[in-house]
């Protein structure tokens, strides 16, 4: 008996989309923005308010230098960061704060624009490994258990890539068996795929420059695949083999870049970036894409990533450096702004349990409603005592805002979830 065409067609849409949850699991947050690396944390049951002096400060740990957020899994957090010639990754227990392990790593960057000379890449956390991308462009797989150093790839030595600005700030992303990087390589080595077992070479793919933006996965006709922003465009790769199915042109010349992750929502593709680029959203035909509107009025995003709610884009337009960042909420169908608040700065955002939290560059914490209508807020504390440029994460109730001051600073561990029932 012959299987329905509809069926089959059912079923490699799931095969296909089964590994993009390889590495998460309920109230994880294994990666950059999460599980699904759209601000969206799972399973998840928060206060309703936070008291007046602040939810309850759990555990606090100083690190180096970096701008890399943490990942957690299973209950550990994992922590990069440099201390004087090392990239430290650090194992720690996420309700204590407790070290598991520490694996020390060499470091090579020098930093020039920016005197932050530590890593900007959140770690990517999978069933047995945890992957980092340091400032100097290498690539290193380090064993979840025990903290040793399975294998390590000079990324930018091997394609000769330059480290832009503020040196390699892309998280590379795992799918299936393959780790995909936005290196920025000479030769045809834009975007390179290694093997996760071993960090053998699978393939290269485009010209283009690396970006700071993190690729995501996509399914478009019932098929998976990455969709990077690279220095100067947006292209959606095929995981397995590397080849471009296609892309449109996303950049500009000159001191600007690209930072902030794409966002996938069904079949629809948003981008934003600042520095005169703007935002654009585009349908993902399996041919071609599909221009729906862009401009750089909406939400026009400097580094941070916009988190999409019920429809809505909540997220930052504009500059830290330049003129005054609004918070906004924009129609994701339209490009519609529905408000915008002035007083927040530029800001991360997250959401959980129906609710949204911005974490300011200066160290606020606020929890408000993804309402449409008008900003909503319901409680705000202090999470920092200097600037904050590192992602925050949430697992198990507990957020954690890592400080980056000059020289670094801690990580803070908050409780913000209910309390379990006896």
């Amino acid at each position: 008996m012959k299987t329905p065409r509809f069926c089959w067609k059912l079923l490699s849409t799931i095969l296909c989309l089964l590994p993009l949850a390889d590495v998460a699991r309920a109230g994880d947050w294994p990666q950059i923005l999460g599980p699904d690396r759209n601000g969206h944390a799972q399973d998840e049951s928060l206060l309703d308010e936070w008291p007046d002096r602040g939810p309850q400060e759990v555990w606090k740990r100083n690190l180096g230098t970096g701008y890399a957020g943490p990942a957690i899994s299973d209950g550990v957090v994992y922590l990069f960061h440099r201390e004087a010639a090392s990239e430290l990754l650090e194992a720690v227990e996420l309700k204590t704060g407790k070290k598991i392990w520490a694996r020390d790593m060499r470091a090579s960057y020098q930093p020039s624009i920016n005197p932050d000379d530590g890593p900007r890449c959140v770690p990517v956390v999978t069933e047995d490994s945890v992957i980092v991308f340091g400032a100097a462009g290498i690539l290193r797989s380090v064993d979840r258990q025990s903290g040793k150093l399975k294998w390590e790839v000079d990324l930018a030595g091997q394609f000769g890539a330059p480290d832009g600005y503020f040196g390699f700030g892309s998280t590379p992303i795992v799918y299936d068996k393959t780790v995909m990087v936005n290196v920025g390589g000479r030769n045809g080595a834009g975007i390179v795929a290694v093997r996760l077992a071993d960090g053998q070479f699978q393939w290269r793919a485009t010209d283009d420059a690396a970006s700071y933006s993190s690729p995501v996965m996509a399914s478009i006709a019932g098929r998976p695949y990455a969709v990077f922003v690279t220095r100067m465009q947006t292209v959606v790769v095929d995981p397995f083999t590397g080849s471009v199915l296609y892309g449109f042109p996303f950049g500009a010349r000159g001191p600007t870049v690209n930072a902030a992750t794409p966002i996938v929502s069904g079949d629809k593709l948003f981008v934003t970036s600042s520095y005169g680029v703007g935002a654009k959203l585009v349908e993902l035909d399996k041919n071609q894409f599909k221009p729906i509107w862009e401009n750089d009025d909406t939400l026009s995003s400097q580094y941070n990533t916009p988190v999409l709610v019920d429809g809505y884009l909540y997220g930052i337009h504009g500059r830290e450096d330049l003129g005054r960042p609004e918070l906004r909420c924009v129609e994701l169908a339209t490009g519609k702004v529905m408000w915008q608040e002035s007083n927040l700065g530029t800001a991360h955002l997250l959401y959980a349990d129906g609710k949204l939290i911005a974490v300011t560059n200066e160290g606020t914490a606020i929890l408000f409603r993804p309402e449409p209508k008008k900003f909503s807020e319901i409680s705000r504390f202090r999470a920092s005592n200097d600037i904050v440029r590192a992602l925050p994460a949430l697992s198990g109730g507990y957020l954690l805002v890592r400080e980056t001051g000059t020289r670094g600073g801690p990580v803070r561990c908050f409780q913000i979830g209910k309390p379990s029932e006896p």
